[in-house]
């Protein structure tokens, strides 16, 4: 199959390169109870925009570790340093742990939009296959998840719920088989702020990679941009992260990485003690 990532470089006034008061949620077992900020009101969720060094991406989920800091996942790629065409984590260039964030609403090909938090590089699933030997073709392919710790000062801002579909619910453990249903939240900085296009609901093609991948048809491909999203299964729980766009065989396309196997992989590998999934503070709601 042949891929590209879903990366946005941009900058202002020029074209985008594509290089492909508070609630107290139940905290996942094992970590620190956290205090969210409301989701109508948080700053910093799973939907925002994050740039790294000029590279656009889109957060997936928010996650927690034993003693109560807070981090946010996109893609390891959204880090990286090579080609769009670079898809395999074994080998690809990334910048390192410790690289700034910033956590940004409303960024365009003509707004810098306004930078509402910012965090470090705090694991790369690339960096850590790379430092493990890594071997494995398909996790080498398709584990595609980064994790950025929240600065102290903006930990208060920020609510693990998806925008507009609420969750997430858990995580999904089994995958998905053809035909299931699957919603996602994109942010690509190339819509312009149109937000009615973020919001995206479609249809798994099943897995593939041993487990490791799911590809996915939405009634509107992520786009560049939109690297790193959550995509939530049929029951609000936790799929996976936006990988890539497929060229072919199946032209327009997403390839989401499996939730589950990138969060074991980094429990195993991070050495964050602790890390899990957090849950949304909104309920699951499908409707469109």
């Amino acid at each position: 199959m042949q891929v590209t990532r879903t990366r946005a470089w941009t900058s202002l006034a020029a074209s985008a390169v594509v290089a492909a008061g508070t609630v107290t949620a139940t905290a996942a077992p094992g970590s620190a109870a956290t205090a969210w900020a409301p989701a109508d009101t948080a700053t910093i969720h799973p939907g925002v925009q994050m740039y790294t060094e000029g590279a656009q991406c889109t957060a997936n989920f928010v996650y927690t570790d034993g003693v109560g800091n807070v981090y946010v996942g996109y893609a390891a790629h959204c880090a990286g340093t090579g080609e769009a065409t670079d898809t395999n984590g074994c080998d690809a260039g990334s910048l390192p742990l410790g690289t700034k964030v910033e956590f940004v609403e409303g960024g365009s090909l003509v707004s810098a939009g306004e930078t509402v938090g910012t965090g470090t590089l705090a694991y790369s699933s690339w960096l850590a296959m790379q430092d493990a030997g890594t071997t494995d073709e398909n996790a080498c392919a398709y584990n595609d998840l980064a994790l950025v710790k929240v600065d102290p000062a903006f930990v208060a801002d920020v609510n693990p719920s998806v925008p507009f579909w609420g969750g997430p619910a858990g995580i999904d453990s089994d995958g998905t088989a053809a035909g299931e249903t699957v919603y996602s939240y994109g942010n690509s900085s190339l819509r312009g702020g149109v937000e009615e296009l973020s919001p995206k609901q479609g249809t798994s093609l099943g897995t593939e990679g041993d487990g490791w991948s799911h590809p996915v048809y939405t009634v509107s491909p992520g786009v560049p941009g939109d690297s790193g999203s959550a995509f939530l299964d049929a029951e609000g729980k936790a799929l996976g992260t936006l990988s890539t766009l497929a060229i072919a065989p199946l032209a327009g396309s997403n390839g989401v990485g499996d939730l589950s196997h990138e969060l074991a992989f980094a429990q195993s590998t991070s050495g964050i003690a602790g890390l899990e999934l957090a849950a949304g503070t909104e309920p699951f709601s499908p409707a469109l």
